[in-house]
């Protein structure tokens, strides 16, 4: 069984996430600022393509909950809450104690639309 923390080491430190409490990951040049439910920022120097990678090596069949969209952000499927194309904005929440408005592509907010209408 794969875990339900993700595990981030570098030579001086070590940071346990909880894959169930985080929101959404975003690129920020060779770092990668990683956002959680409870308003956390932890910034960590990575890429996000380096991240996206990591994220699917260690979470296994987990990963699938996390998707890329656009060049700046991989984000939980659980916490999306609303994508509005033409503003180009997606909202993440969990519905009562938190909402973060990411700005997406349009073409990205599109990909990620049809992903999830199609799971239905």
């Amino acid at each position: 069984m794969t875990p339900d923390y993700l595990y981030l080491n570098s030579r001086d430190n070590l940071l346990r996430l909880d894959i169930n409490h985080l929101v959404f990951f975003e690129a920020d040049g060779n770092y990668t600022n990683i956002v959680s439910a409870n308003k956390v920022k932890h910034t960590v120097g990575m890429t996000l393509a380096k991240m996206q990678e990591m994220l699917t090596q260690s979470l296994g069949e987990k990963a699938h909950r996390f998707v890329r969209i656009g060049k700046s952000h991989i984000v939980s499927m659980n916490y999306i809450n609303q994508i509005d194309i033409p503003k180009q904005t997606l909202i993440l929440s969990d519905g009562h104690s938190f909402a973060f408005k990411v700005s997406v592509s349009k073409e990205a907010l599109r990909k990620l639309k049809d992903i999830l209408t199609r799971q239905k």
